[in-house]
Order: structure tokens, then C-alpha cells, then sequence
């Protein structure tokens, strides 16, 4: 089922996430296209909306804190020597065109769009494929094109003087429960583990589902992963770790993340088996 606003992505007839395609938003909130709520099949919600904690925090999509100064995440914007700061700088991600539109998936162009004009041309591709009675992936690819004619590059608060807060990509704010999830990749275990690390793939588990993050190209798998637990459940992969990513005029940033949705508390074995059925050709 679609409408001209929304998108509902299904697996087997089940509905398991809504793509909000123009949201009423404050432009502090750096408005953009978003995925809430993401359900497993069981019907567990697993991501969150404008939280108390960030109220810029919107489900599952791309968010940049930093297009050449330009602030594509929301809230305040980390300034060196200055810490965070609230500035008019915020850009906003524009709905252009859906190229397809099916249940199981979409291709869309947007518009990422500041003061200056357009700085960026998005080409996002979403697909929803079940994988067991109890897990579907979430196939998530996007390309931003630097449409003008000038350098851009892209940066975190970590390239601006925060360490550790290298947060700006793919961004799953999850649900937040009682008790903090739990967080682990193949080989390390605890956010202060595998935060700020590179890892074929990393863990989320609450306390009835499991979310299992992994960089389906190489070029994705260099990226380090942007964990937080403690402070609030997400998972994001940065663009822009120790240095600002360039994007000359014209040149294209490819990334492609899938994630496992699944009920219950997967171990180890059970998480890497998944993503290898999810990331297969």
C-alpha cells in the first residue's frame, strides 16, 4: 500500500516499516525522508521518533551534521573552540521523484537542499526482504552526487574538534527500553568496544529483538561504526570519521548498509549466519 506521502514496505503481506516521504517538520529538525516505525514480524517496534533525549532523531535514514558547513542532522552544530552551538545552518532533504514504488521496495531521488540552493543529489534505494519466520533485511543503498560547481565535503563533529562523535550516514535511532541494549560484533563485545571500530557487522539486542548492521560493500566496511547505548540506543556508519570526506563536483559517495530485523536475542553464531544469508548475491 502506498499513499503520496508515505510508503509502507512489506515482507510476506506483513507490514514492517512506513517511509515518511514529506514530514512536517521544524527546520531545526532538518527535515528529510525517514522510516518509522520499523517492526520486527512479530510487530515490535524498533526504531523511534523525536525523542525526548534528540528530538532530531527520525527513525531510520541519512543525516549529515555537516555539508560544507550546512547542518543535514538537526539540533545544534558542533563549532570548534565553541562546543554546540545553535545555529541557522540547516538544510533540509527534499522528496524529487520516486523512480519505483513496489511493497517490497522503492527508488527515490531527493534534493538536499541549504541557503546556497541544492548542494546534493540523493539516489536512495530501499528494499524489505524476509530471511527466516522470525527476521527480515532492510536493503538500504544511497548515492549523494555533489550537484554544484564547487568542492564540497562532508564532516562530523569528530572532524570538528569532538572526539568520538564521528556520527553523520546511515543512522538507526532504536528503541529505547528499560534497560540498555546490548552491543557486539564478531569479535568485541560493549559500546566502548566497538564504537569509533570498523566490523563486518555489529549487534543490537533489546530486550525481545536484534538488529544487525552490516556494510554490504567494501568501500561501506571501512567505515567505522557510530555506537551509543548507554546514553541512548543507535547505530550509524560514518562518513566522516578523522577526516572530512571530499566530494569534488560531479563525484558520487556510494554507501550500502543492510539490516537484520529480528525477534528475539540472537547469539553470535546465529547473528553472522543472517547477515550472510541478507548480504548474499
Amino acid at each position: 500500500m502506498t499513499g503520496n506521502d508515505s510508503v509502507v514496505l512489506r515482507v510476506a503481506g506483513r507490514p514492517v516499516g512506513r517511509y515518511v516521504t514529506r514530514p512536517e517538520l521544524r527546520a531545526r529538525l532538518s527535515p528529510r525522508p525517514y522510516l518509522h516505525p520499523v517492526t520486527t514480524l512479530a510487530g515490535t517496534a524498533v526504531t523511534e521518533l523525536s525523542p525526548a533525549d534528540h528530538t532530531h532523531h527520525l527513525g531510520v535514514g541519512v543525516a549529515v551534521p555537516d555539508v560544507e558547513g550546512f547542518n543535514f542532522w538537526g539540533g545544534r552544530t558542533y563549532v570548534r573552540d565553541r562546543g554546540p552551538t545553535e545555529l541557522d545552518n540547516h538544510g533540509s532533504q527534499r522528496h524529487a521523484a520516486y523512480q519505483l514504488r513496489d511493497p517490497d521496495g522503492f527508488v527515490e531521488e531527493l534534493r538536499w537542499v541549504a541557503a546556497p540552493g541544492e548542494l546534493l543529489r540523493e539516489r536512495r534505494t530501499v528494499a524489505a526482504t524476509g530471511l527466516t519466520e522470525t527476521a527480515w533485511a532492510l536493503d538500504f543503498t544511497f548515492s549523494l552526487t555533489n550537484v554544484t560547481s564547487a568542492p564540497l565535503s562532508l564532516g562530523s563533529p569528530a572532524t570538528n574538534g569532538r572526539p568520538g562523535a564521528a556520527y553523520g550516514g546511515f543512522f538507526w535511532r532504536a528503541r529505547k527500553e528499560e534497560t540498555a541494549p546490548d552491543v557486539l560484533t564478531a569479535d568485541a563485545e560493549g559500546e566502548s568496544e566497538v564504537h569509533g571500530r570498523t566490523a563486518d557487522w555489529i549487534a543490537l539486542t533489546g530486550s525481545t529483538w536484534t538488529l544487525v548492521f552490516a556494510g554490504a560493500t567494501e568501500r561501506t566496511r571501512q567505515d567505522p561504526w557510530f555506537v551509543r547505548t548507554a546514553a541512548y540506543p543507535g547505530v550509524g556508519s560514518s562518513l566522516a570519521h578523522t577526516d572530512r570526506l571530499p566530494v569534488p563536483p560531479g563525484e558520487t559517495v556510494v554507501r550500502r548498509i543492510v539490516t537484520v530485523v529480528a525477534d528475539g536475542r540472537l547469539d553470535r553464531t546465529e547473528a553472522a549466519a543472517l547477515v550472510r544469508k541478507a548480504v548474499s548475491p
